[in-house]
């Protein structure tokens, strides 16, 4: 069975994708609050959602390989993250689909799987 980091066209979609999120998050600011809870240099939280992705997709580990276990929860405990913070990082992701082309399909299978993870990010209320 077809993985979904094959589906998406493997290390080079991803790259693309994880580029355009930034760009946008970078760039819009209706999306703000969430680029406040980031870093000026956006460069670390590209390789690591970049490598994040890979595994999640079923790709390459390189995530865990680099730094084990990804405990998302635990990782992003320190960011005040409620739903327009989820809804601004769903709207982000879906856009930067949307640019690179990912196929209907799969993009409406990476959204529900985005946006259930995306959701138990969740730390605040509202």
């Amino acid at each position: 069975m077809e993985t979904h980091y094959q589906k998406i066209g493997g290390e080079e979609t991803i790259r693309r994708l994880v580029d355009r999120f930034y760009e946008i998050m970078d760039e819009d600011p209706d999306y703000y609050g969430i680029r406040k809870l980031h870093p000026q240099d956006l460069s670390g939280a590209r390789s690591k959602l970049f490598m994040f992705l890979s595994g999640w997709t079923g790709g390459p580990q390189l995530y865990v390989e680099q730094f084990g276990h990804p405990r998302l929860r635990q990782r992003h405990l320190p960011f005040a993250i409620g739903e327009a913070e989820r809804d601004q990082w769903m709207g982000c992701m879906m856009r930067a689909m949307d640019d690179v082309g990912v196929d209907d399909k799969l993009r409406n299978e990476l959204t529900a799987a985005f946006h259930k993870t995306a959701d138990f990010m969740r730390n605040k209320e509202g």
